[in-house]
């Protein structure tokens, strides 16, 4: 690490700025909505990060030199960096910003979407795992019935929303628990297995994290997951979860689990074996290679670049979010133009033009 590092900022703007004082570890005390990205990414990698030592700083006004570090929100469409600024911006679920020069990504497909790479370069990085997270209690032994969802409900599959669907595993000898209440997320105690599937009809979700599927492996249950990009990423072998693509499917891997003891133990030790790639340890070191390999050299090299080639570099970005914003809209027209064609033609037809 050179001598001399650049000043490294984390930003939350005053709008989300927390309440009270800043806590110190965020395992025992964490800020109110820590769902929030500016929380759970933003306050939490500075927490981190500065619990091991790592120079850094957390501020609700943006600086204007050194490296800074925030939310995508945290950023207005037309901030730019000045000269001596280098903008990390965290994607999460929304667009790249249009000035910034590096954006961290919690989905390793996002990397190769929405812009030309060398233009937009991003980084990924793992999602943080639950703090003060609660694995399954031992005690449970080799029982097999409390199967839960853990999020908001309105990301849940609509066939699993269904009183059919608690019928059929109540048949089974199973319990369904749908926890929507953040306050109890991090609390896998009671769980035997965990369903996430967002939809049966649609996949992808090429930007959301493997947050569900990491949880699992530090909880010490099996899980069984939709069609996602971000699970697929982390997949190296059919222990590491099941994935299904229909209610028929996952009624299947239910009765798998629930029959196969053998099955059920060889995915939670194989989670206990993956969750290592999560722990905070190592989620630190990769942070820290982060803005020592990637943030402070290009912060240099931005810093060393000409005016001229500054303005260029915002100018390239500038054109190609106005190419991209007409040709959706040039898009919109086509597909409007050919909506009233097909109109037409059916009303001709109908008339007998």
């Amino acid at each position: 690490m050179p001598n001399e590092l650049p000043s490294i900022y984390f930003y939350i703007p005053q709008f989300d700025w927390p309440k009270g004082c800043i806590p110190e570890n965020i395992d025992t005390c964490q800020p109110e909505n820590f769902r929030l990205g500016a929380y759970s990414w933003t306050l939490q990698t500075y927490l981190r990060l500065k619990a091991d030592g790592f120079p850094c700083k957390l501020t609700n006004t943006c600086p204007s030199e050194g490296i800074v570090f925030g939310g995508r929100s945290a950023f207005p469409d037309n901030f730019k960096p000045g000269s001596r600024l280098l903008m990390i911006v965290h994607q999460g679920d929304k667009t790249k910003h249009p000035y910034a020069q590096l954006h961290v990504v919690q989905n390793l497909q996002d990397r190769m979407l929405t812009h030309p790479v060398l233009l937009w370069p991003s980084y990924y990085m793992r999602h943080w795992p639950q703090p003060g997270l609660v694995p399954r209690n031992p005690e449970r032994g080799d029982r097999f019935e409390n199967i839960a969802y853990f999020g908001r409900e309105e990301n849940l599959a609509s066939e699993l929303k269904e009183s059919t669907w608690r019928e059929q595993l109540e048949a089974m000898g199973l319990n369904w628990h749908v926890v929507s209440n953040p306050d109890h997320w991090s609390d896998y105690s009671y769980v035997d297995a965990v369903i996430a599937v967002r939809s049966f009809k649609s996949s992808g979700y090429s930007w959301k994290p493997a947050t569900k599927l990491y949880q699992t492996w530090h909880a010490g249950v099996p899980a069984i997951l939709g069609c996602e990009s971000a699970y697929q990423s982390e997949r190296k072998s059919q222990l590491d979860y099941i994935e299904v693509r229909s209610l028929e499917d996952t009624i299947v891997a239910l009765k798998q689990l629930r029959d196969d003891l053998n099955l059920r133990r060889a995915m939670i030790e194989n989670g206990r074996v993956r969750a290592e790639e999560t722990q905070l340890e190592n989620l630190v070191v990769q942070w820290r290679n982060f803005f020592t390999n990637v943030a402070i050299p290009a912060y240099e090299q931005w810093c060393q670049a000409s005016s001229l080639t500054q303005q260029r570099f915002l100018m390239l970005r500038y054109l190609a979010v106005k190419t991209k914003g007409m040709r959706q809209s040039m898009q919109k027209v086509k597909n409007a133009v050919g909506l009233r064609t097909r109109i037409h033609s059916v009303v001709s037809n109908i008339r007998g033009d």
